[in-house]
């Protein structure tokens, strides 16, 4: 298995699944949605599987099938949940380039307007805020590339990574 592809991780609404087509049809590559791949393995949506598994039981079958996406030349859109899964992320460092897309809490409230219905995974009375100051740091932890996005357009954003990943 070759390290050639690109993983992209970061809170729900940082543009993963944006930049990744783009980034891909740049690229020539292959465009993964992990979450569908999820969606699919399980035949059921990501909203029924934390529905009825909990949070952890979500937690444990994202973490199982990300560490078995085998691909090559790939753009990889995480769940901003990813990296809660030990064995997915230590795959995913094992064949390809981590990029945290990273946002600030001011524009990730104007991007994610219903956290719930957007299927965020949040423990019972989480806050937005609570999650991001959580998962920062495993964003951080993981990326071997890291994109501020500021007040930036996703074309911006997609040229920044191409300079970074060059």
């Amino acid at each position: 298995m070759k390290k050639n592809n690109i993983i992209l991780i970061g809170m729900p609404a940082s543009g993963k699944s944006t930049v990744g087509v783009i980034l891909a049809k740049i690229l020539g590559y292959n465009f993964v949605d992990a979450d569908i791949v999820i969606q699919k393995k399980e035949g059921r949506k990501l909203s029924q599987i934390i529905e009825t598994e909990g949070i952890d039981g979500f937690i444990n079958i994202e973490n199982q099938i990300n560490s078995e996406i085998e691909v090559e030349k790939s753009v990889i859109a995480t769940g901003g949940s990813a990296v809660y899964g030990k064995e997915a992320m230590d795959h995913y460092k094992n064949i390809g380039r981590i990029v945290y897309l990273k946002v600030s809490m001011d524009t990730l409230t104007k991007r994610l307007k219903n956290a719930k219905q957007r299927g965020v995974v949040m423990r019972e009375g989480q806050s937005l805020v609570s999650l991001y100051n959580e998962r920062t740091p495993l964003y951080e932890r993981y990326a071997d590339i890291t994109i501020d996005e500021g007040d930036k357009t996703m074309e911006e954003v997609v040229a920044d990574l191409l300079a970074a990943l060059a």
